[in-house]
């Protein structure tokens, strides 16, 4: 049986609501990565700022550009610890999102993301 906590990555970056959405980019370069979920201050998620939420910054007239509330989507789909693997892989199927952040009591403690899963099967049991 697949077991979330065998399968998510829990070395996750993370921003706070008030990371400048600059910085955000900057992480998102280095460390390659197309999404970064935004914690609140006791790490319960708040968000997830992607690639496309950052994409309106090209749109945006303002001067100050804000932080990463400002541009973070908050129907955030989330997973419990404990919860079956396989709704993961369905929402995952089911939907354009690349990872689910995935929280234990309320709090955030990793992700999964699509290749997670499938380095997960190819990986010998």
């Amino acid at each position: 049986m697949f077991s979330i906590k065998d399968i998510m990555t829990t070395d996750v970056a993370f921003v706070k609501k008030d990371t400048p959405v600059y910085d955000v980019v900057a992480m998102l370069v280095e460390q390659n990565i197309t999404g970064i979920p935004v914690v609140n201050e006791d790490m319960s998620l708040a968000g997830v700022i992607t690639e496309k939420d950052i994409l309106r910054l090209l749109c945006d007239k303002q001067e100050e550009y804000g932080c990463a509330e400002d541009y973070m989507s908050t129907q955030v789909f989330s997973f419990d610890l404990n919860e079956d693997v396989i709704a993961v892989c369905e929402c995952l199927v089911n939907s354009h999102f690349r990872r689910v952040p995935i929280v234990s009591e309320g709090k955030m403690v990793g992700i999964i993301s699509r290749r997670d899963i499938i380095k997960y099967i190819v990986e010998p049991l």
